[in-house]
């Protein structure tokens, strides 16, 4: 039997249309206000004089706030964005894509948040907010919350918010730190998940790669081992996914070592590993935490990535990934994912 939403594209499919738009329109005031209307148009990609009839119209329903400083959600369009939020995912297809990756990926859960973040900086909010709520759902008590660095867990990081059982949980980072911007190495990174939900959180000072000689004489501290204990121990573990030239470059690579990973045609990189498409390791870097042998032991993974930039790297990683993984990402990415 056809579905009121079915009937709805046959006989009024420009209602759809309409209702997609407005949808879109409050969806990027909620990321970026208080936001003006010539801002607002440019990341749209819409004329001013065509948002202007689509703000009135929304002001007029009582869903916008206007301020001199710009535009804001009213009390009522955030509640009336969170309800049409599950309409618009079933008028999109999204939910059918989540059951066909999922299926095709063999992963406990895939999640698709809408639009592309190679496009659309607030579709990696939208990442951060998906990772959050995932995250807290897996929480069941006295767990430990291993978290890799990066912009997406950083995104992350800034979603979460206390619940009851937040004193109970402790963050570490899953791996030590690479030499990239403070703010979105994993030390950084745990404490601020930490603080955002009022827990505790311990750190790894160390570099992310090590010679063998410095890693065997580092892993005899008694306060190193100690956090690699509790990294060992976690029960969830959440992470990006990263495209294997971009990682080997953050990491300061060595000619001999980039030569490697694009001879071997590795595209993504996980957890100091870098894969080819097959899934196979074409390199793998001496690092501190956690590895993907380990990855199996947790409860829960959270790999967390998309745009189509990173479908490549994704699609790798995913052959390898623990079936206790749940994928976060985003429309344009999965379309890619599912063409194989």
């Amino acid at each position: 039997m056809e579905t009121l939403l079915d009937i709805q594209k046959r006989i009024l499919p420009d209602l759809l249309e309409v209702m997609q738009k407005r949808h879109q329109i409050l969806h990027y005031i909620q990321f970026m206000q208080p936001v003006g209307r010539r801002n607002l148009a440019l990341s749209l990609n819409m004329t001013e004089r065509v948002l202007r009839s689509e703000v009135e119209f929304l002001k007029a329903q009582n869903l916008l706030e206007i301020h001199s400083s710009g535009m804001t959600l009213s009390e009522d369009g955030t509640h009336i964005l969170e309800k049409l939020d599950s309409v618009m995912r079933e008028i999109s297809g999204i939910d059918s894509l989540e059951r066909k990756l999922q299926s095709q990926l063999n992963v406990k859960e895939v999640i698709v948040v809408n639009g592309n973040s190679d496009r659309s900086p607030w579709v990696k909010n939208e990442l951060g907010r998906a990772g959050a709520r995932c995250m807290k759902k897996k929480l069941t008590g006295d767990n430990i919350i291993a978290v890799t660095g990066g912009t997406t867990m950083a995104s992350v990081a800034e979603m979460l918010n206390p619940m009851p059982e937040s004193k109970n949980l402790l963050f570490v980072p899953a791996r030590g730190g690479l030499g990239e911007d403070v703010q979105n190495q994993a030390n950084t990174i745990v404490a601020k998940m930490a603080n955002k939900m009022g827990s505790s959180y311990r750190v790894l000072y160390i570099p992310d790669q090590i010679s063998d000689e410095s890693y065997a004489s580092i892993i005899k501290e008694p306060s190193v081992k100690e956090v690699i204990t509790l990294i060992r121990k976690s029960d969830v573990v959440i992470h990006g996914i990263g495209e294997a030239d971009a990682m080997a470059i953050r990491r300061n690579s060595s000619e001999a070592i980039l030569s490697k990973i694009q001879s071997g045609d590795a595209c993504g990189e996980a957890f100091g590993y870098y894969f080819n498409e097959e899934g196979q390791i074409v390199h793998k870097v001496q690092t501190m935490g956690l590895q993907l042998d380990h990855l199996s032991e947790a409860k829960d993974v959270i790999a967390v990535a998309g745009g189509t930039s990173k479908a490549k790297a994704i699609s790798a990683y995913m052959k390898i990934a623990p079936s206790n993984t749940t994928l976060i990402t985003d429309e344009a990415s999965a379309l890619q994912l599912l063409k194989g």
